[in-house]
């Protein structure tokens, strides 16, 4: 006569199951975390651009204020892991571009190994008063 199987493989399925669905969300999370913080560094990269493109303003501001609007709008932490540049170049007309470039990485939320993830971001605004 047959008996009844227990549920003792139940168990054991939602531990294999759970942990897949665990790692899947995590993923998922830290991708969106990523995408707003670029968005974020990226206006934040922008607005130094066109505060550093102003005429009372030295060019070589905006990489300062690009830290301090990443350190202000995400973390320490996030602003710690970037080296902000600044540059001017010639564009189109002869007119002067201020460029503020941020590269480095920025920390996971699955890791506490620290900043792992790599970022580039660039802002670019025409100089006021350049000809």
């Amino acid at each position: 006569m047959c008996r009844p199987r227990g549920d003792s493989g139940n168990v054991a399925e939602f531990s294999l199951v759970a942990v897949l669905l665990v790692a899947i969300f995590l993923v998922v999370l830290q991708v969106g975390i990523y995408i707003h913080e670029r968005n974020v560094m990226a206006a934040s990269v922008q607005a130094a651009a066109r505060y550093a493109a102003n005429a009372n303003v030295t060019s070589l501001a905006g990489g300062q204020r690009a830290t301090k609007l990443i350190s202000e709008a995400l973390s320490e932490q996030a602003a710690s892991g970037l080296t902000c540049t600044v540059d001017e170049e010639v564009g189109d007309g002869g007119l002067i571009v201020v460029v503020v470039r941020c590269v480095g990485s920025i920390p996971t939320v699955v890791t506490a190994v620290g900043n792992v993830l790599p970022i580039d971001v660039t802002g670019r605004a025409v100089k006021e008063g350049a000809q």
